[in-house]
């Protein structure tokens, strides 16, 4: 079953009246109450982030911020070392592998329970795994390639049936969700079901209140089998005004946050009570091409041209954008594998030798186009039939970095005598462009685009697999076909030596270099900071990385306050100018609210 992008949007009515209030306090209060916080509220960590988490049901998703949400929420069967992102017993706690790796048994933990009290067993883990590979619930596919099934053996051993051996059987990102809640969803309607919170699961966190849009509440589990957290609450607060995020990192309202905006980076260096750092990001920026070749495509066909994209790449001055879109934070893209994140024993980057790579060159692009059918004439690049060639490039609005880029990029492309229509469109038009439907029929009615990929989890393989054939209209926003490239996927699939699958990876990335489905452009850095009066962050990769990134919940385990601070917050109670603070905030918000606000809202449905 493909991955459809659907759109829906809503309005706030008058029921919600009191929730409104409620979020407004949450966003107000802890500004104005920021030196003297209530002993209620003191263990409470407030993080600020770009995301918002439009479901709360682990099938349904596209933002990694969601998947994060989901490990907070739920366990994996196996998890991975903060420090360097090996594998490590999770709700598994060991595991061997027989017929050449075709068969794995998993013991299950013992004397874990959902939050709702129920037992979980390997019923649970062997449901969760047929439920995706029986019903292809896509959202997690490309963790279940080539498994067959799962069987409960017992209540605490699942065997795991694979047609093949498996490469990324222990880096398998997959919440193990309860039988007894999801057996009940129709699989047909997967994306319907709500799973309003509190959520059921058996990770360290249960999700309690979502408003999406403005933020998230997680409560800790006291039951975790690891131990409880050292916070009582997890709230992550949405801004679509990432300055406006770190303003209130500077007054209080937020304890930490990452994203942060370029210019704002080096100056918040020197706010004294705030660390700032940056590391390793898990991916990159990209300009992308519609390469489908469907009848009905509603993108200029030249783009499905390789030769066409090839000589794009040569129009693209890589450095230029990094230093002027991205104020030189980062550095220039070339492969779809990150440097710097794996092992240098198996590096599963690969980097395009000196001969192939495409250097600024408007000439020679010029050349390329006109040697491949698309000449100019009278200053107008044409394509084949005679037709001046017109496309449309997309950035989104929120984020600023892009836009700089497309502005460049326009420039450069019409020089080439290349007509470019450049709009800023937020990201839910992008999808729904990308992602467009006809009735049942794929139209996707877009040419060029901006955006960015975090791959998700601690392997290679979903980043690869956002390039395979079935993967158009599912998770690829570039719809870019190559039988090769799918053959290729398979066999390092199947890999279970490093060394071989890494040979095989660099295969991929370098028919990906080759056919130009995207210009990759900038390889960013993750950036974070927090208030000093929290400590007990873990930084992940230990070498390179930041405290808080999509993959890294041990720091949301261990982060508490510092003892002194923790005791001054818990007998300063609330001062009466506070008070009188919040009541006149209340009366504010209830005049505004009066005028009821209109707001948009998005929901994304796999």
């Amino acid at each position: 079953m493909m991955r459809k992008h659907r759109v829906r949007r809503g309005r706030i009515q008058l029921p919600l009246l009191a929730e409104t209030l409620l979020v407004a306090l949450l966003v107000v209060a802890p500004a104005m109450a920021e030196s003297s916080s209530p002993a209620a509220s003191a263990n409470v960590l407030r993080v600020g982030w770009g995301d918002q988490i439009n479901s709360t049901n682990p099938f349904v998703g596209s933002l990694v911020a969601e998947y994060e949400i989901n490990h907070l929420n739920y366990d994996l069967l196996v998890g991975y070392n903060a420090a360097d992102l090996s594998p490590r017993p999770e709700i598994a706690t060991s595991w061997e592998q027989s017929d050449g790796g075709k068969t794995w048994v998993f013991h299950i933990r013992e004397g874990v329970k959902w939050s709702d009290g129920q037992p979980l067993t390997a019923n649970d883990v062997a449901f969760t795994f047929n439920y995706i590979v029986k019903n292809e619930i896509s959202g997690y596919l490309m963790f279940t390639t080539g498994i067959k099934d799962a069987v409960a053996l017992d209540d605490y051993t699942v065997q795991i049936n694979c047609k093949a051996p498996k490469a990324d059987m222990l880096r398998m990102w997959v919440p193990i969700v309860p039988q007894h809640i999801w057996s009940k969803v129709d699989p047909s309607k997967v994306g319907e079901f709500p799973n309003k919170p509190p959520v059921v699961g058996s990770g360290p966190f249960q999700t309690v209140e979502n408003v999406s849009g403005q933020f998230i509440r997680l409560a800790a589990n006291k039951e975790y089998w690891k131990g409880a957290p050292k916070i009582d609450e997890l709230i992550f607060t949405s801004y679509e005004n990432t300055n406006t995020m770190v303003d209130e990192l500077k007054s209080g309202a937020v304890d930490v946050i990452s994203g942060i905006p370029s210019a704002q980076f080096e100056p918040l260096k020197n706010v004294d009570g705030i660390t700032v750092m940056s590391g390793i990001s898990k991916g990159f920026y990209e300009l992308g091409f519609n390469c489908y070749t469907g009848p009905k495509s509603k993108g200029n066909p030249v783009l499905t041209d390789p030769a066409f994209r090839r000589a794009l790449n040569y129009a693209v001055d890589k450095n230029k954008v990094l230093e002027v879109a991205f104020l030189g934070r980062g550095e220039v893209a070339t492969s779809i594998i990150q440097p710097g994140y794996f092992p240098a024993d198996c590096d599963f980057h690969w980097e395009p030798p000196a001969d192939m790579l495409y250097p600024f060159d408007l000439a020679k692009a010029d050349t390329l186009l006109t040697e491949a059918g698309y000449p100019l004439q009278d200053g107008v690049r044409v394509d084949k039939q005679g037709k001046p060639i017109q496309l449309r490039l997309a950035a989104l609005s929120n984020m600023k970095a892009n836009q700089n880029a497309g502005k460049l990029i326009t420039s450069w492309f019409e020089q080439l005598g290349l007509q470019i229509d450049y709009e800023v469109v937020d990201d839910a038009t992008l999808i729904a462009d990308q992602y467009n439907f006809e009735g049942d029929e794929f139209v996707p009615d877009y040419d060029m685009f901006l955006w960015n990929w975090t791959g998700l989890g601690v392997d290679p393989n979903f980043m690869l697999s956002v390039f395979l054939t079935d993967q158009i209209a599912g998770w690829s926003d570039c719809a870019y076909s190559n039988a090769d490239y799918d053959a290729l996927y398979a066999e390092q699939a199947q890999a279970v030596d490093e060394q071989q699958r890494k040979t095989l990876i660099h295969q991929m990335e370098q028919l990906i270099w080759e056919e130009s489905p995207y210009v990759t452009l900038v390889y960013g850095v993750d950036t974070a900071a927090y208030n000093d009066k929290w400590e007990g962050w873990v930084r992940s990769p230990s070498e390179g990385g930041i405290v808080y990134s999509p993959d890294n919940i041990d720091s949301f385990m261990s982060v508490h306050l510092k003892t002194a601070t923790a005791t001054s917050d818990a007998g300063g109670g609330t001062s009466p100018l506070v008070i009188i603070g919040i009541i006149v905030a209340v009366a504010i918000v209830i005049g505004v609210v009066t005028f009821i606000i209109i707001r948009s809202r998005r929901r994304i449905e796999i």
